[in-house]
């Protein structure tokens, strides 16, 4: 009996976990999204790479030594920092001329994706139910992204470049969690996230620094993505992935608060039936995904 209990706490806990990952995360976004008005895009993407770099050399580095460097994969791991830091530059890009819960909505297509391309990638089994899934959720695309709607084709383009990203930065983390511990995982994908950026700030800069208020948010950008991605690896590290892979969805609602209470906007009516196709789609999968 009070192993059971010990065992629904902790899985309380987790789901408490995965909820405050999944609030951090559309945080940052609803952050990048003001700051854009301000500041490049890419400046701000270098910016959240490098503050979560910096955290992690401070923090983690100093109990975990060499170990959270070396890797025997180095060229995987590389190709999956440089998707990631894909999905963040797109993913704000798409923010720039895109509403919140719409470009969340959008990138979440990513699952799908996932889906069809383990069959060639990882040599799963593609079943009817996951082409079934994914016809519906481009059917939730074309909904938020109709033609006659309101919507930058730009930015719907970023977006689902960003979905795209994803969808590879997803597939190569399942080819490396068998090697690698997850701290080396988000070590590399901040200490790649900064190099790839780093060429583009003599470009976007132009000699001006941010005002006080505007830099605490930009130092806020790699607090919400580091500490949103601890805490996921926490989360998962003591629960099933099973159990709590439906509740990635949760994003989209906070993403839709958060655009609502920021700026002012919430989706019509066939966004909103998009975006409930699109996260019913994954869902569907993500719960009938084996243990």
């Amino acid at each position: 009996m009070a192993d059971s209990q010990a065992v629904a706490s902790l899985r309380t806990g987790s789901v408490l976990l995965c909820l405050c990952a999944l609030f951090l995360f559309s945080a940052l976004d609803a952050t990048a999204k003001h700051l854009s008005a301000f500041l490049a895009v890419p400046l701000l993407v270098w910016a959240r790479y490098l503050v979560h770099l910096l955290i992690m050399v401070l923090t983690i580095l100093p109990g975990q030594g060499r170990g959270i460097i070396l890797t025997r994969r180095p060229w995987l791991m590389g190709l999956r920092g440089v998707t990631l830091a894909g999905v963040t530059l797109l993913g704000q890009l798409a923010l720039y001329t895109l509403p919140l819960a719409e470009t969340t909505a959008l990138i979440f297509v990513a699952p799908l994706l996932v889906a069809l391309l383990a069959g060639p990638l990882l040599g799963e089994q593609v079943r009817s139910r996951t082409w079934l899934a994914t016809v519906a959720g481009f059917a939730g695309v074309l909904l938020i992204a109709r033609p006659g709607g309101n919507l930058a084709a730009t930015g719907v383009a970023c977006a689902l470049g960003a979905a795209l990203c994803y969808a590879a930065y997803q597939i190569l983390t399942r080819k490396l969690v068998a090697t690698e511990p997850p701290m080396r995982l988000l070590f590399y994908t901040a200490l790649l996230g900064t190099l790839v950026m780093s060429p583009v700030v003599p470009v976007f800069w132009d000699g001006r620094l941010p005002s006080f208020g505007q830099g605490l948010l930009v130092v806020s950008l790699g607090v919400y993505g580091g500490l949103g991605h601890l805490l996921l690896i926490r989360a998962f590290r003591e629960t099933p992935a099973s159990l709590l892979s439906p509740l990635l969805y949760i994003q989209l609602v906070w993403a839709t608060l958060l655009g609502w209470l920021v700026f002012d906007h919430l989706p019509d009516l066939p966004a909103i039936g998009g975006m409930l196709i699109i996260g019913g789609s994954g869902l569907s999968l993500a719960i009938g995904r084996p243990r």
